[in-house]
């Protein structure tokens, strides 16, 4: 990122020419590993202020520290690369610094990150104010540019040392060609092998490293949850997958949830014991033995003999939220089945950058080895199908249908909360949203199958326009990073930020190139750590969810608000 030496011109002559070890690429001496350019500081100094401008979710003092030291990196290298650019202009070299500008710009250092870390504390304030979330650390003052100045000196030393390796490249091949290529050639080399390193080898290493030691956690057993005892639960009594192989969340999955009883208290009328059937990694090799194991034991456990099937794509480690599918055995009662199958070890989040294809896999096979048995039942003995998928599980929910109306077809309902942007029919959903609605809440063809609400409590838009047959519902909030994350954020205006902002997001927030994506990023492990309602939170929304997509009879906002009770007291 620093300043690179270019060496002089030389005439084409006997005497000027390398010889005996003279090359036209020179190594530069080494530098002081601390230290930096004026044009630098003053780049990484206002990319640092802009980085403590607000985003989505309310921050720590280590998050903001990572942003802040991410952000002042790149902008050391604006600062560098812009001089170079002015000097190129002007025609002359660079000239070190006066001891007067590195007084002035240490004055301006201090007042700038002062104010900057002033203004970003209130709006940090604000978002939490939103969301109902505790204070903030005081500590955090001294955190911030603690965790930042490390992050930062990392970052630059490590970009020296990409460069060092391109001036060895250039030595070595100036023996054998001329200057400029050598040049050239090892920028070419360094960046290409950079590219392909971090596509590649590192990547696919640390994957492979993570759903190694993730795959520790699965072998492990939730507290408080128990084998079932009952014929309708995988891992139970007659099941043909084993406790042992379910993995931890597919456990949990199975070994909690309402029983008959608990279903019966709630609605005043006898109630069945709810169907739950569940295929872990080590139930079977390949995503479509899992996917035809779950339907078999499905089966065997009565579940195509209920009156609501929920197919459930899970999130990357195999998650399902509780309140997806509580909401259904309590809205049904207790007359309803549900199938899920797990992908990954990951979590969600991380499964979220780097397993979609596992998802995309996962989520076509089950719902398709369902719909295959499924369609084999007389018209009239049929449950009614329903799909749900939350986050990554959405994505790979969508997978198995072509557009809207392959979803009304052959769907009795679905919701999915918090879709990543990349979901294909979501995104081609909101692309094609009706004229004058806006991304954050969407309108689509009226609103005739799919529709989408941060607040399923209330009616969902378009209220004057009917919603016949199947019921479509997208939960999404405006503050959920998981839904607005997309690489186009370096570099491209989304249209979320050009309209009102959501409830739950502070007007302030402003698009900054290259600063908001790393905000965006930071946002993203930390999506669920937030109160109910917002960022990537939606157990609760279930229950209003469910509501309107299988519309129960009688059902009334008071008998809402006891279920979501209900549900809350059990987590």
């Amino acid at each position: 990122m620093d300043q690179l030496t270019v060496p002089e011109d030389r005439t084409s002559t006997d005497q000027d020419r390398p010889e005996h070890g003279q090359r036209s690429v020179r190594r530069r001496s080494r530098r002081r590993p601390f230290r930096y350019t004026l044009p630098g500081l003053v780049g990484a100094l206002v990319f640092l202020c802009m980085s403590l401008t607000p985003s989505l979710l309310p921050r720590t003092g280590l998050t903001q520290g990572l942003i802040s030291g991410i952000t002042a990196a790149f902008g050391y290298g604006v600062g560098v690369v812009a001089a170079a650019a002015w000097r190129a202009i002007v025609d002359r070299d660079a000239r070190p610094a006066r001891r007067r500008s590195w007084l002035v710009l240490g004055g301006v250092t201090l007042v700038t990150f002062v104010a900057a870390t002033a203004y970003g504390r209130y709006w940090q304030a604000r978002i939490r104010e939103l969301m109902d979330a505790p204070a903030d650390s005081v500590l955090s003052v001294v955190v911030v540019p603690m965790v930042a100045g490390g992050v930062f000196v990392l970052l630059i030393a490590l970009s020296r040392a990409v460069r060092r390796l391109y001036l060895w490249i250039a030595l070595l091949l100036d023996r054998w060609i001329g200057a400029r290529a050598a040049r050239a050639v090892g920028w070419t080399v360094v960046v290409a092998g950079t590219a392909l390193l971090l596509n590649g080898v590192v990547v696919d290493q640390l994957v492979a490293a993570a759903d190694k030691a993730f795959s520790v956690r699965n072998d492990r057993t939730d507290e408080g949850v128990v084998a079932p005892t009952t014929a309708e639960r995988s891992g139970g009594p007659g099941s043909l997958i084993s406790w042992e192989s379910l993995g931890r969340e597919g456990r949990t999955f199975v070994g909690t949830g309402p029983a008959a009883d608990e279903i019966a208290a709630f609605t005043g009328a006898p109630a069945l014991q709810p169907v739950r059937a569940y295929a872990g990694l080590d139930s079977a090799l390949t995503a479509e033995l899992r996917a035809r194991l779950a339907v078999d034991d499905l089966a065997r456990a009565g579940g195509l003999d209920r009156g609501v099937l929920a197919v459930v794509t899970t999130t990357g480690s195999g998650w399902v939220d509780p309140g997806a599918v509580d909401s259904v055995e309590y809205l049904a009662g207790g007359d309803s089945a549900a199938v899920a199958i797990q992908y990954s070890y990951l979590p969600s989040f991380v499964s979220y950058l780097v397993d979609s294809d596992r998802a995309r896999e996962a989520g076509r096979e089950l719902f398709d080895a369902v719909y295959e048995r499924w369609n084999r039942l007389p018209l009239d003995d049929r449950p009614r199908l329903v799909v749900v998928g939350e986050s990554l599980g959405s994505f790979g929910a969508e997978t198995a249908f072509s557009g809207e109306h392959d979803l009304r077809n052959r769907t009795g309902g679905a919701v999915f909360a918090g879709p990543p942007e990349f979901n294909t029919l979501y995104r081609e959903f909101v692309s094609d949203r009706d004229e004058g609605s806006p991304e954050i809440e969407p309108e689509y063809r009226d609103g005739r199958t799919v529709r989408f609400t941060d607040d399923p409590g209330q009616d969902v838009a378009p209220t004057a326009e009917p919603w016949g047959g199947s019921r479509v519902l997208y939960l999404l909030h405006p503050s959920d990073p998981v839904v607005w994350w997309t690489p186009e954020l370096m570099y491209a205006r989304p249209t979320w930020l050009e309209e009102h902002r959501g409830d739950d997001v502070v007007e302030a927030m402003r698009w900054i190139p290259f600063v908001t994506f790393w905000q965006v990023t930071a946002d993203l492990p930390f999506a669920t750590n937030v109160p109910d309602g917002h960022g990537h939170v939606y157990a609760s929304q279930y229950v209003d969810a469910w509501a309107h997509v299988l519309q129960p009879p009688d059902w009334d906002a008071e008998r809402a608000e006891q279920l979501r009770d209900l549900l809350e007291a059990g987590t």
